[in-house]
Formats: structure tokens, sequence, C-alpha cells
């Protein structure tokens, strides 16, 4: 696939353009849809998405480490994709919920998930790690693509309690659900376009199209933009720059207002990179080249939004050091964390199958309890 042309002012008419409202360069862009709604955002906004996104570097880089040294079984790097979940994240109210993937890492940071709360499932000591009602951000799904059902049937649940379209703020409210390009590629994602269209579901499909499906480019899944592929569920669809955090929020914000008054679902395919491997087990040396991965450095997030930043005049070196402290601060409280997780009792797992006592499981967990006691049996 060509690289996209960028949609500004004038081109928001080619469905396979990029919304872009900052540039690598730092420097600002119009769009006559997408623009007008960064006028709602605070100067102290623009700062915590900063801020959000240097922490979320700062905890992946740490977890990073933390699997290469021993300490985590396996960890997905969402380096390079900090300003499509960070910007996408801020668009939400308390209401919505969020579906994540595996690497949804500033999207859990953004709705207030402790992110120490990740760590537990890639060591190897829960099967989750926080409650997924304290903040509306479901636990992470590993089955690719499955968390898309997921999400349009609870969109559906949310039609169906009159939770949308309602025109009242603290009633109505949509559902999200993030995505890999390779995901696309499962029939999981098309089911789910399917009944999310059929019922007009209040969903916003967040494809995170990072170029690589583990080792197959976007362009061997798809030959035409992935976008595309919705819009032949007759799902309205949108391209955005993934590395704009401005036009992530913006183009989320109208998605999610469009789902909350009852307009149905629509596809953001964020449009970023990868700068990382897929997972600590992949070598993606083997499979692309540096001058590509240099090519996206130079897009970097979280560079374009500070310049941005200290050109408006909305940071100062005292702010700058004080993210720089709570970064370190944060893969500090990581690192501290990961090496005081242990594994709970075995029958625990079976603790959330079922939101009530079911029999089956409590036999299972009987049984589960007997093969624990099963080795005390042989210490003695």
């Amino acid at each position: 696939m060509d690289q996209p042309t960028t949609a500004q002012a004038g081109h928001e008419s080619d469905p396979d353009a990029l919304v872009q409202l900052l540039g690598p360069d730092g420097r600002r862009h119009d769009h006559p849809l997408y623009g007008p709604l960064l006028a709602e955002l605070t100067g102290e906004e623009m700062r915590t998405m900063y801020r959000d996104m240097v922490l979320t570097r700062a905890f992946d880089a740490e977890a990073t480490s933390l699997q290469r040294k021993g300490e985590l079984g396996l960890w997905p790097p969402s380096l390079g994709q900090e300003a499509a979940q960070v910007g996408s994240a801020h668009a939400y109210v308390p209401r919505d919920v969020v579906f994540p993937s595996y690497r949804e890492h500033g999207v859990a940071l953004a709705r207030g998930v402790d992110p120490n709360a990740l760590l537990p499932v890639f060591r190897g000591t829960r099967h989750g790690g926080w409650d997924p009602r304290a903040h509306n951000v479901h636990l992470y799904s590993f089955v690719i693509g499955s968390q898309a059902l997921h999400a349009v049937g609870y969109a559906m649940g949310v039609q169906r309690d009159g939770d949308v379209g309602t025109g009242d703020p603290q009633r109505d409210r949509a559902v999200s659900v993030y995505f890999g390009d390779g995901a696309t590629s499962q029939g999981d994602v098309s089911e789910a376009l399917v009944f999310a269209a059929s019922a007009g579901a209040p969903v916003v499909f967040q494809c995170q199209n990072n170029q690589w499906a583990i080792s197959v480019p976007a362009s061997t899944q798809s030959r035409t933009p992935l976008a595309r592929r919705a819009e032949g569920f007759g799902v309205p669809a949108v391209r955005v720059d993934g590395n704009d955090v401005l036009a992530s929020y913006a183009v989320t914000a109208h998605a999610l207002r469009r789902a909350r008054a009852g307009e149905g679902p629509v596809f953001v395919e964020a449009y970023t990179y990868r700068l990382g491997a897929h997972t600590t087990s992949d070598d993606p040396t083997r499979y692309r080249s540096r001058a590509e991965e240099e090519s996206w450095r130079a897009k970097d997030p979280i560079a374009r939004m500070r310049t941005y930043l200290e050109q408006e005049g909305l940071v100062d070196d005292a702010f700058l050091d004080e993210v720089e402290d709570a970064a370190r601060a944060c893969a500090e409280s990581a690192r501290a964390s990961c090496h005081d997780l242990t594994p709970e009792p075995l029958p625990t797992v079976l603790d959330h199958v079922y939101s009530a006592p079911h029999p089956l499981v409590d036999a299972e967990r009987a049984e589960a309890q007997a093969y624990v006691d099963s080795f005390a049996e042989v210490d003695r």
C-alpha cells in the first residue's frame, strides 16, 4: 500500500487520506470537521496527553526490560503507538466502555488503570490484574479479534438498556474496541462488523494499523486501506494519522459522539507504526529494514507533541522536568511491583468464570484444590 496522503482543509472528501492536525514538525493543521473539536481542549488537557504518552513509553520500556531479564514471560511493546492510544483514550467519558487487545498500555493508563496492574498476567501470577468495572476497561484479550465480538455484544446491550440516543449526557454512552491490523483478517472482526452494522450498535472500532501483523505487512493483508473493509459492511470509516495525538483525539471524539447519539458504529483506522517487536519473542530485523524503522522514528508522536506545546508556550522546563521525574518513578514502580508479584492459589483462576456460583465450576475448583493438596501429601 502506498503512503497515504494527508487530509487537511479541502481534502476531507478523500476516503483514503489521513486526518492530520499536527504534523511531524509539530505544526498545527486545520480541518473543517475535526479541527474545531480541539477548541474544547484546554492547555492542561493537552499537557496531560503529553504526560500520559511519556509515562506510557517509560512503563513499556521497563516492562520490555523486565521480560528480557526473565521477570515476565512475554511482553507486547507499544513503542510508537502512544499517540493513537492516549489521544483516543482522552475522548472517552467515564460511562464509555473499552475493550482492549493486549497492547493498549496507553489506553489503560489514560483511563486510570494502574499500569502495574498490567503485569500479573504477563508474569503468570493472575489471569487478569484489575477490576474491569473500576474504570470501564475490560481485561486484555489474547485471542486475536475475539474482543470485537465482545464489544459489539456489550454495545447491543447498551442499546437494549436505553442508554444511547437519549440526549442525556449523563446517560448516553458508547463502546470502543481496539485491535491490530492483523485482526482484520480474522473472522471474528468481520462478524462483529456485520452485527454492529445490522444493529446500528453504539461501538467505535479502533484499528491500530501498525503496519505489521507479526511479520506480515499490511500491504499483503489487504490491497486496499483497511478502513475500506468497514465500508463494505456499511460501517462509516475514517483514517487518522495515528502518530498525531490531537487528531487521534478529535477523530475518536467525533465517532463517539455519533455512537452515543444513536447514529451507529464507526471504524477508525489509526495509521501508525510499531517501532518495537510484535512481542518480546519476535525479531523484527528478520522481516523489515532499518531504513523503514528510521523513517518512522522521524514521525515520533511524543517529539511532535512536545514541539507543538513548546511552540505554543504551553510548557516550560519545570513541567518537562516533572514529567521526566514522573516517568522514572513510573518505571521504578513497575520494577518493584513486578518483583513483588507471587502466584495466587491455583483454584482462584476459577473465581470469575461466572458472576454467580455454578456447580460445574465448584466441582472444578474442588478438583484443582485436590491437585494442590496432593503435593503436600508427597512432601510428607
